[in-house]
């Protein structure tokens, strides 16, 4: 009876050998065995990416470990790292008691722009920057860094600048990749950042290419603003045009670390997302204020969430920086009776009370060169303008790159200029919108300053009319933190608070409405003297107005000597009827109708 021992003998080895493949199935499914250091972590339990902040990077690194979770990058410039968490670890790091500790969702930002269709547009002729190339100006040793979706590798008209057999795109680099390939980039300064990153949402290209582009249209102008700027192409979205908030603060990291190399002078941030808290509080807006105080002009939309107020985007929500609104030709080229505010748009105040946007720029229908084989391209294949490699898109990041060119060449006529001196130079040199009686066409909070002109601005000399009364380097070193003037009544209304001097020092009076305002305010607050008080767009109820018979005034009483982001302490003494939104994830480009 031989058979059954053999039987049993090859079961025994059929098991052995269904072990052994259970357990290199395992293996190659990434299990890995568990010891007493590595405590079991449910299946079903998810990780989330976070921005955890202490007094220190080490600090934060350490805490992060301390309760399990996994550090993913450093970001040594806010006293922070990226990490994923499970909620069972996350809720060990709040609990511990670790000094300064916060914690923050790491947020998905988008790329602020929407779509539309035109042949051709005119944006630097109607902003005045054509008359300022002819004369020999275009951004020439002025370097513009763009943190973005990447640069296209078939670089076209942003390869060279005019007369420049050299590539003028000094340097490219990917946070993406630096994140999902750590070692890729050799260590500074070794590594010298020539590789091409590519662009496979397209936007970036797009962005670029208006701030840049050295093409000729068929009239003889350059299509970009500022054709003969340096370029350094960042990547920090990704091929759907989203981001992490932790990839663009180590972006902007690395922009203030790169400054000196490359000289870079301007950022341009066409991104954003819906604020969650206080300026101050936003980890990406720390990194904002950063390269601000480094010397760095730093270019953000306002978001593309209008016409309605109280929608301004972090980190255009930063009251240092230039945020940017839009305004369209509405298909009438080079005919200023016929811009109009983008519906798009958004609008401020920011819920600390500054008046943004800043400024305006054309932001409707922007024709620039951009990949055909983008996901754009691929996805609005009727916004490809054959036979050339162009693309037309319309938002506050096409608004924010013709502004980020017009700063390009106001730094080539006077290179010595501080961020803050660009910003009042840039300020005062706009034409606002007014009506026939001279009133405002669109309140300060749609249009703050007004439409850019690129030559007013470079050969402005004002001085002292922006960011008076507030310090970033206290900001950020939390010692102090800042309001604006712009408030809203018990009706709902939006006005600017008037400033008046008191035994304690500068205080706001908080004023229900502007005609309180004439009264109570007669000689003492030198900044509303001479200002008209009904109807200028002062007093607001957050209707969009789209008036006709206006124009684009250089005139306007309030033009000059009117300090918008004048900021006074942060105190307990007024409260917004309306609290912060909490942070969502955008769920990408949401393209408004055509302007």
């Amino acid at each position: 009876m031989t058979p059954r021992p053999r039987h049993r003998f090859w079961l025994f080895v059929a098991g052995i050998f269904a072990v052994l493949l259970c357990l290199a199935a395992g293996y190659r499914h990434g299990a890995a065995p568990l010891t007493a250091n590595s405590p079991a972590r449910p299946a079903t339990a998810l990780r989330h990416p976070y921005i955890v902040q202490a007094d220190s990077a080490a600090s934060a690194r350490a805490a992060v470990l301390r309760a399990g979770g996994t550090v993913t990058k450093d970001l040594a410039i806010i006293r922070a790292v990226g990490a994923v968490l499970d909620e069972r670890e996350a809720a060990a790091l709040r609990a511990a008691n670790t000094l300064h500790l916060k914690v923050f969702d790491d947020a998905r930002v988008t790329a602020s722009s929407a779509g539309g269709v035109l042949p051709e547009t005119y944006y630097p002729s109607e902003v005045s920057a054509q008359e300022l190339q002819i004369g020999g100006i275009n951004g020439s040793g002025v370097t513009v860094a763009v943190i973005d979706s990447g640069l296209w590798n078939q670089e076209g008209p942003l390869q060279s600048a005019p007369g420049h057999g050299n590539s003028r795109v000094l340097a490219q680099y990917d946070v993406i990749l630096a994140r999902e390939q750590p070692g890729y980039y050799a260590p500074p300064p070794l590594e010298s950042y020539s590789r091409d990153i590519t662009d496979p949402y397209g936007h970036g290209t797009h962005v670029s290419s208006i701030i840049a582009s050295s093409g000729l249209a068929v009239t003889g102008n350059y299509q970009g603003v500022a054709p003969g700027v340096n370029l350094v192409s960042v990547r920090a979205l990704d091929g759907n045009g989203m981001g992490l908030d932790s990839d663009v603060i180590s972006a902007i990291e690395w922009v203030i670390s790169q400054q000196s190399r490359f000289g870079i002078r301007v950022l341009n941030l066409s991104l954003g997302a819906p604020p969650s808290g206080p300026y101050w509080e936003d980890p990406l807006n720390q990194a904002v204020m950063a390269a601000w105080a480094s010397g760095i002009v730093v270019v953000t939309a306002a978001g593309n969430s209008g016409p309605g107020p109280l929608t301004i985007n972090a980190p255009g929500n930063v009251p240092y920086v230039i945020t940017v609104g839009a305004v369209t030709d509405s298909y009438h080229p080079l005919q200023p009776s016929q811009y109009r505010l983008a519906t798009f748009s958004s609008a401020g105040p920011t819920l600390e009370g500054f008046v943004k946007p800043d400024v305006v720029g054309m932001g409707g229908h922007n024709l620039a060169y951009a990949p055909d084989n983008g996901t754009l391209a691929q996805e609005f294949p009727q916004w490809v303008v054959q036979p050339y490699s162009d693309f037309i898109m319309s938002g506050t990041s096409q608004a924010t790159a013709v502004v980020s060119g017009v700063v390009a060449l106001m730094l080539q006529v006077d290179p010595w200029l501080t961020p803050d001196e660009v910003k009042c130079r840039l300020m005062s040199g706009a034409h606002p919108a007014v009506t026939s009686s001279g009133t405002l066409a669109y309140t300060v909070f749609q249009q703050g300053a007004g439409l850019v002109n690129a030559h007013d601005a470079a050969y402005s000399t004002a001085t002292g009319c922006a960011n008076q009364g507030i310090n970033v380097l206290l900001d950020l070193a939390g010692l102090q933190h800042y309001g604006g003037r712009a408030n809203e009544n018990a009706n709902g209304n939006f006005y600017i608070m008037s400033a008046t001097q008191s035994p304690g020092g500068t205080v706001s009076a908080l004023l229900n409405d502007v005609g309180t305002l004439a009264e109570s305010v007669p000689v003492v607050s030198t900044l509303l003297q001479d200002l008209p008080l009904l109807g200028d767009g002062l007093f607001w109820n957050g209707a969009y107005t789209a008036g006709s018979g206006y124009t684009w005034s250089t005139g306007y009483t309030w033009s000059t000597g009117y300090t918008w982001s004048t900021g006074y302490t942060w105190s307990t003494g007024y409260t917004w009827s309306q609290g912060y939104a909490p942070a969502s994830s955008s769920s990408g480009i949401n393209p408004p109708a055509q302007q």
